[in-house]
């Protein structure tokens, strides 16, 4: 009996070590990558690359699509999506371009009633999600087309800049703290990079944390089930696309103080890259669920991406190229390993 079992102790040793390694490799596997792009980087360009000031322009490069990304999160642990938070944000910084320009307002009220703004849209899609019934994808591609409709029909077409603009804004958007120097430079922290962090850390807690975020993932595992199980649906998945309204608006402000102009325009692309990104970062879970810890290492994916690329003088239209193909990369071998589990 002692010499019959001892094969099949063995054999179970040796089977376990592809599964272990499977399981690093859904777990780390992105987080590899991402290694690897910026040793990559770091070898072509290590005068520029790797220095603390690089590194800061990139967060203050992706602090905007890094907040669309954050609460885009919230929606999609439900398994919606938000098409609409790119035309939201070009409206969010159109209608405080407006009331700014028109003399309406203050620029903290107006900056509140730009915010309303995004709430407003939010729970317009929520309400068509939850309460009509309409797919999300639907929905929010409907929402999309109106708020992009609106931008341009308030703006006129044209964008908004110059003096209308208030100097506060657009040196909040520009300036940052001081945090030293380093090799005779004066290295700051962008505002718009705090501004992203404080959401970062506000999503982790709300999704991590509370009992909130705890049944929207229960309602993204099985709706079904957390109906049954007491949990009101409608009401969360109306709140979630309330959050990404909010986040669209947020982005909405820190584009125009960034750029000194608001443009009907200038919202587009941060959809689909903050789509892109949570699905990067849901190849950091082994259940494949959008986690906001795994959407930031997305969003640096990007933002990393761009900014090496840039560097190299690679052509923007050849960035796309490569940065679509490493997602969907990323993605494909994140399905397959845990297809193979």
């Amino acid at each position: 009996m002692p010499t019959s079992s001892q094969p099949t102790e063995i054999t179970t040793k040796s089977d376990s070590r592809p599964v272990q390694w499977s399981r690093l490799l859904r777990s780390f596997g992105t987080l590899i990558g991402f290694l690897v792009i910026v040793a990559f980087f770091s070898w072509q360009k290590p005068n520029t690359f790797l220095n603390v000031r690089n590194w800061l322009n990139i967060t203050q490069q992706v602090s905007i699509l890094g907040v669309v990304a954050f609460t885009m999160t919230v929606v999609m642990v439900l398994n919606d999506f938000d098409l609409s938070v790119g035309t939201m944000a070009s409206l969010v910084g159109i209608v405080l371009g407006v009331l700014l320009r028109d003399g309406q307002s203050s620029l903290p009220a107006a900056i509140g009633a730009a915010l309303i703004v995004g709430m407003v849209g939010g729970l317009l899609n929520g309400i068509l999600v939850s309460y009509v019934g309409i797919s999300p994808f639907v929905a929010t591609l409907g929402t999309l087309t109106m708020f992009n409709g609106l931008a341009l029909y308030i703006s006129g077409g044209t964008t908004i800049f110059g003096r209308v603009i208030p100097t506060e804004l657009s040196d909040f958007g520009r300036g940052g703290i001081p945090l030293g120097t380093v090799a005779e430079q004066q290295v700051v922290l962008p505002n718009l990079t705090i501004v992203a962090l404080i959401v970062l850390v506000i999503a982790w807690i709300m999704l991590e944390q509370t009992v909130f975020g705890r049944r929207l993932y229960a309602i993204g595992g099985n709706m079904e089930a957390a109906r049954l199980g007491g949990v009101r649906v409608r009401l969360l998945r109306l709140l979630a696309f309330v959050i990404s309204g909010l986040g669209a608006a947020i982005a909405g402000l820190m584009l125009v103080s960034r750029l000194a102009s608001a443009n009907p325009t200038q919202g587009d692309g941060l959809m689909l890259n903050a789509i892109a990104a949570v699905f990067l970062g849901m190849t950091m879970s082994e259940e494949g669920e959008p986690h906001v810890l795994g959407t930031l290492l997305g969003v640096l994916i990007l933002g990393v991406l761009a900014n090496g690329l840039t560097q190299l003088q690679i052509d923007t239209y050849i960035q796309q190229i490569l940065t679509g193909g490493i997602i969907i990369l990323a993605v494909t071998l994140s399905s397959l390993s845990r297809r193979s589990s």
